[in-house]
């Protein structure tokens, strides 16, 4: 008997479609698990840009005693409201280079000690000034108080320095200087705050009496020197009630300790 074309060509067709179907199915699967990962990519994405999921917040929680950190892109601050939110301390942008004072300082100074937060200064570094010119400028901008937070000089990059960052030599030169007119005067350490590049640059193995500051908002903070930091700026994209300015979001910082072992960190 010859064989029947027409039989053998839809055998044919119905086994491709038998397997064409499989396919399809696969190929669905994978559509519709990969625009799931990319949903919730993006959903984690928004998150983390509006500050409601912090990847360091839980182990950063883990310290009781916890604070802010300000300027004047902060806006105007009811400094009541935003002490009333479980925050301990704070410190607020002064001064930078030898000649900048933040506009917002002497008001956020004033208000801020008008409530129950440990108060202090912090001081932007710039390796373009004579160190004991800037010491000059942060003594004139703050006034010494019992009772505050040590100066802090805040060591990270900006301008060209965060593509081409300069010697070591270079910033040493203008930083010691600074480092021991504000002890010297103010009668504490300066902290050093420090993101982890330039701590590993500038600071890692140096300075042991000056407590650290250390930025580390993607993971718990990790000195390469093993050294233990005393603050640590663990979110950069916090809000909270109480200020008003173009920046929306606010620093917190956790201390590395109780609040008896911070207040022996105070100026004498």
């Amino acid at each position: 008997m010859e064989p029947n074309v027409n039989e053998h060509e839809n055998g044919d067709d119905a086994s491709a479609r038998a397997g064409a179907l499989p396919r399809r199915r696969r190929q669905r699967r994978v559509a519709i698990s990969a625009a799931a990962v990319a949903l919730t990519l993006l959903v984690i994405a928004a998150l983390l840009f509006t500050g409601t999921l912090w990847p360091t917040r839980t182990a950063a929680l883990r310290y009781p005693v916890q604070g802010v950190d300000v300027s004047a892109y902060q806006g105007t601050i009811d400094w009541d409201v935003l002490a009333s939110q479980d925050i301990d301390f704070a410190w607020i942008k002064a001064t930078e280079g030898s000649s900048y004072q933040d506009p917002r300082f002497a008001r956020n100074w004033a208000e801020a000690h008008d409530t129950d937060l440990l108060v202090g200064a912090y001081h932007f570094f710039s390796v373009d000034s004579p160190g004991t010119d800037q010491a000059a400028n942060v003594i004139a901008t703050v006034s010494r108080n019992r009772g505050d937070l040590p100066v802090v000089v805040d060591v990270e990059c900006y301008a060209k320095y965060c593509d081409s960052p300069p010697q070591a030599a270079t910033v040493k030169e203008a930083l010691d200087p600074i480092l021991l007119a504000i002890e010297q005067h103010y009668g504490r350490p300066a902290v050093l705050y420090a993101t982890r590049d330039w701590y590993e640059r500038y600071l890692a193995g140096s300075y042991p009496d000056n407590p650290i500051w250390f930025r580390s908002v993607a993971t718990s903070p990790h000195l390469t020197d093993h050294r233990d930091w005393a603050f640590w700026q663990w979110s950069a994209r916090e809000q909270l009630d109480g200020y008003d300015g173009d920046e929306k979001f606010i620093d917190m910082n956790a201390f590395r300790g109780n609040r008896e072992e911070l207040e022996s960190l105070l100026l004498p």
